[in-house]
């Protein structure tokens, strides 16, 4: 716990992972005594970090959730708790991602030697000025069914959600299995009126 006070007030100061052990460290050491020193070095503290099988990692993302999400999400599970697999094989579930086309999102690692900085197994071409860019994708499952897999040129608002995916593509489906329920998340492009106002396209919302 101590640890942990010490790494959060102290994190906005780190840029790196080395940098923030090393922060860690020598902070650590700084405000504790030793039993038989006054002090105690920052290797020292490093030492026994390892040890004990601790490591600095980067903390999870996590949504911010308030007390009327908390609220929704209780509801949600508590009115679905019951359901069975033949309930759920009836859920049409649906999700979209966006795939980064030149390079991944997160920090990439690579272990080499000393002498191995500019080897090519150990660097990663990058244009930054010639683009590359990203592409969102949306698609759809249930147990037994499937719709194609939608390629979403630049951001989903409400007016392409609507015209570019439930109408040509989700619709249909529900029209064609009227016994299925869409499932999909409260992102504001798919709880705006509009989209409410399909008559067609039944759908349950979470998160």
């Amino acid at each position: 716990q101590h640890l942990h006070r010490i790494g959060t007030s102290e994190h906005h100061t780190c840029g790196t992972g080395t940098g923030w052990q090393q922060q860690l460290a020598t902070t650590t050491a700084r405000v504790t005594p030793g039993t038989h020193n006054p002090s105690i070095s920052a290797q020292t503290v490093r030492n026994r970090l390892r040890e004990a099988g601790l490591r600095a990692c980067r903390p999870v993302v996590r949504q911010v959730l308030t007390r009327h999400h908390r609220q929704q999400h209780r509801l949600w599970a508590q009115t679905h708790r019951r359901w069975t697999r033949q309930d759920w094989q009836k859920v049409h579930f649906t999700d979209k991602l966006r795939f980064c086309l030149t390079r991944g999102d997160g920090w990439i690692r690579v272990y080499r030697r000393r002498n191995e900085r500019y080897t090519e197994a150990c660097t990663l071409e990058w244009d930054r000025f010639g683009g590359g860019g990203s592409v969102m994708v949306w698609g759809s499952v249930s147990q037994h069914h499937r719709t194609e897999l939608v390629i979403i040129a630049g951001n989903l608002n409400t007016v392409r959600y609507r015209e570019d995916i439930l109408l040509p593509h989700v619709a249909p489906f529900l029209q064609a299995h009227p016994d299925m329920t869409l499932q999909h998340d409260n992102a504001i492009s798919h709880t705006a009126h509009s989209v409410f106002c399909l008559g067609p396209v039944g759908s349950e919302g979470e998160g």
